[in-house]
């Protein structure tokens, strides 16, 4: 097992639908916000939590994504990148980039979610995810959105998952993952994460905690230019 916390995955192969047609001739994540790129915002927190290598995957526009970013040393990371010739979603993503990633626990983050979470909060919890003897995963948890009222799963006030209870919130594309849980699916794989949040969560191997600082997932022209208002007025 790697030392806890030093890899984290950026997914960043999406076309960005909703963001048309700003996407079709610059990939989402390269977007700019704030007078920088959405996924750099991101790079930028990884690193300073001590993150020393992010994985970031591509497929739509991915070379324009390899171009701006570089090798990470202007951020004191090392960037690598996993390119997918047609999206393979977070599961697929995770299989095919597992030659760079290594093993043990490691962070991943969507690459169109802007937040203010403190990634080094996350090393105990990658600390007790690496110490159990099957694989687990911590999600992290925020207020459900109105356009999501119902949430996606249960936390309990003990941090504990449940796909079904009273306390429901949304995950916010922030998750640790054990790679030992990709171990069977092979690279090339097109999957989700869905059916492994809700196999590791009924199987009790799922932590999760509440994150209600700033935190939003960028999916339409009018989010950005929200947050690229927000962002300046700073």
């Amino acid at each position: 097992m790697t030392h806890a916390l030093n890899t984290a995955m950026i997914f960043a192969a999406g076309r960005g639908e909703r963001m048309r047609p700003l996407t079709d001739t610059c990939p989402k994540p390269l977007l700019p916000v704030g007078g920088k790129p959405l996924i750099v915002w991101q790079i930028e927190r990884l690193a300073m939590a001590g993150v020393a290598r992010i994985v970031i995957n591509h497929a739509w526009l991915g070379e324009q994504i390899e171009t701006a970013l570089g090798d990470g040393a202007r951020w004191g990371v090392e960037l690598r990148y996993s390119a997918e010739h047609d999206a393979l979603e977070t599961a697929g993503g995770i299989a095919q980039a597992r030659h760079l990633i290594g093993d043990g626990v490691f962070i991943a983050v969507s690459g169109d979610v802007f937040c203010e979470f403190d990634y080094a909060s996350l090393r105990d919890r990658a600390s007790t995810l690496t110490a159990m003897d099957a694989p687990g995963m911590h999600l992290v948890m925020v207020p459900n959105p109105p356009f999501h009222p119902k949430g996606d799963f249960a936390l309990s006030d003990d941090g504990v998952l449940a796909l079904d209870g009273v306390s429901r919130f949304t995950f916010g594309n922030i998750g640790l993952y054990d790679t030992r849980m990709f171990r069977d699916l092979a690279p090339g794989t097109r999957r989700a994460l869905t059916p492994y949040y809700r196999e590791t969560i009924a199987a009790g191997r799922a932590s999760g905690e509440l994150y209600a600082g700033r935190w939003e997932n960028v999916g339409t022209p009018a989010q950005l230019q929200s947050l690229d208002d927000e962002l300046r007025a700073r």
